[in-house]
């Protein structure tokens, strides 16, 4: 391209920009000339009605400012009478969002929750440590009364037997991590709780820190050894503690280390230790799995330890908000005694459930923390390097042998092997006749009780029930009475392990001497099957009823 092209293009480039220039300046032209009649229009209404604007001119007027609004830049609404500006809606910030409002509303308008209550629960986090029959109602409650983060622990997977009481699980979800399943539940009902999940059993060598991150905690587990170690990993933290147990038709709950305090601290709650220094005897203890449990029992008992909870995070402090106007809820449940203005602290006490009595609730009151108690006392003995570290058995303390083991090898027998020894006498009945009866054939021993005996039984089987020989020994005498000399005896349970204790026994009234037969009968001849009718059912006959 020549000189003279390069001058005659760059001509022609200015002509297009100055035109582009002229009809943006006649556009800035026509709108000022509309913004001032705008403005006009607006000071003359504002002169003629200094004392009210009739309503048939409201609509003109909003028009007017609106559109001034909008050319100053603030993009408001368009919708009539709901029209708000962007520096409006700027300036009015309320401390709930509107879905919030509307969710929690039937909870907001009552004055035992109110505004501040419900800012407390957003901001608080609560620990739910397992997720059955107890964990189920709780974090339902929880969940939808706002609660900011729900954490959930429980290493199991759902069972068909859990779905009568565990509400949050379905049959679609058999096999299914529990809290996974729960999780799914919690959040099609309120998306916005922030759930954590943690999929496996509490240890003592993650309690510290699984609970550091939680304002409150529920013990919603079904053992002794997990009871203790959730109370004492509370009292560590300085955690209030919800406890509560369901079985057959009775529950128990405790609100402990409430207010919460440091150890040595007389004016803190009891602990579970406090309560409870020793645990119960461990052939004492039974599962729901063993004595078994109503839906609503357990339901019930959930459900108070959600509402405990919300009384513990509502009422927790006078006034929940630090200098910059932000909810500080470090400070739940460990209000100053002496702030007038708190509410009252309730007196530790054990509420009793009794689904068959009149009245169904009793509370038993409980004292102050235990001058010995080895978990919250001056003198106490458990801190935080002796539960991280595992020199806290919690299952030798509580006496657990899990699973059960007090029979050698030698005197238990495999279900294959009982069927196989069953089918091998009935063909010598059928083949050889009744000359070998006497010798060869067994009585079977079930010492389940009456009510899970009557579900199902082998057919030759005699009821003697766990109970009954525990608490006396005539039962069990009077039935190796009317044994034969040299009968074989085989004794079965649920699972195998009451079955060991009973063997056990029997052994012992035939050294005794203290049961005709037996003293004929040695020790060979007396034995149980191992794992039981569960056993049974898993690997001779899948007919059988599992429950």
């Amino acid at each position: 391209m020549s000189p003279t092209e390069d001058v005659d293009a760059y001509v022609l480039k200015l002509r297009r920009q100055v035109r582009a220039a002229e009809v943006q300046l006649r556009d800035l032209r026509r709108q000022l000339v509309q913004a001032e009649k705008q403005a006009d229009e607006a000071r003359n209404l504002n002169k003629n009605h200094d004392r009210g604007l009739p309503f048939a001119q409201q609509s003109k007027r909003l028009a007017v400012l609106r559109n001034i609004g909008q050319e100053q830049g603030y993009e408001g609404h368009t919708n009539g009478t709901e029209d708000r500006s962007q520096y409006a809606r700027s300036k009015r910030r309320w401390p709930l969002r509107k879905e919030e409002y509307k969710r929690y509303g039937r909870q907001l308008i009552m004055p035992e929750i109110g505004l501040e209550g419900q800012l407390r629960l957003r901001s608080c986090s609560v620990l739910v440590v397992g997720v059955g029959g107890l964990g189920c109602p709780a974090a339902l409650y929880l969940a939808g009364a706002g609660v900011s983060t729900i954490g959930l622990v429980d290493g199991d997977t759902v069972e068909e037997s859990n779905l009568h009481r565990q509400i949050l699980h379905s049959t679609e979800k058999i096999g299914m991590s529990k809290v996974d399943s729960a999780v799914e539940q919690l959040r099609s009902l309120n998306p916005l709780v922030n759930y954590v999940s943690y999929r496996e059993h509490l240890t003592p060598q993650i309690a510290l820190q699984m609970f550091d991150r939680y304002d409150l905690v529920l013990d919603c587990t079904d053992h002794p050894t997990s009871r203790y170690l959730i109370s004492d990993t509370c009292v560590l933290l300085q955690k209030p503690l919800v406890s509560a147990s369901a079985l057959r038709t009775e529950g128990q709950l405790m609100v402990l280390n409430n207010p919460s305090r440091a150890a040595g601290d007389v004016t803190g709650g009891p602990c579970y230790r406090c309560v409870f220094p020793r645990p119960p005897p461990a052939e004492s203890v039974t599962s729901c799995g063993e004595g078994g449990i109503l839906g609503p029992v357990v339901g019930i008992m959930g459900v108070l330890q959600a509402l405990e909870a919300i009384k513990i995070i509502v009422a927790g402090i006078s006034n929940p908000f630090d200098a910059d106007g932000n909810i500080d809820i470090s400070t739940v449940g460990r209000e100053e005694a002496s702030n007038a203005s708190a509410p009252r602290q309730e007196s530790p006490s054990l509420l009793l459930f009794s689904a068959y009595t009149s009245p169904p609730f009793r509370s038993v009151r409980l004292r102050s923390r235990r001058k010995d108690c080895v978990a919250c006392s001056a003198s106490a003995t458990i801190t935080r390097a002796s539960l991280t570290s595992g020199s806290l058995d919690y299952a030798q303390f509580c006496g657990f042998v899990n699973p059960v083991s007090v029979l050698e090898k030698d005197s238990r027998i495999s279900a294959n092997d009982y069927d196989a020894q069953q089918f091998m006498l009935e063909w010598f009945r059928q083949t050889r006749g009744s000359e070998v009866y006497g010798p060869m054939t067994d009585t079977i021993i079930d010492v389940r009780e009456k009510v899970q005996f009557d579900l199902c039984h082998f057919d030759r089987a005699i009821n003697v029930p766990r109970s009954e020989i525990l608490a006396d020994d005539e039962p069990l005498r009077r039935a190796l009475e009317e044994l034969p000399a040299r009968r074989q005896i085989t004794v079965v349970c649920r699972l195998g392990n009451d079955s060991q204790l009973a063997v056990r026994k029997i052994r012992e009234l035939r050294r005794r001497g203290g049961a005709i037969g037996s003293a004929e009968t040695d020790d060979s001849l007396v034995m149980d099957i191992e794992g039981g009718l569960r056993a049974w059912t898993r690997n001779v006959d899948p007919e059988f009823p599992e429950y």
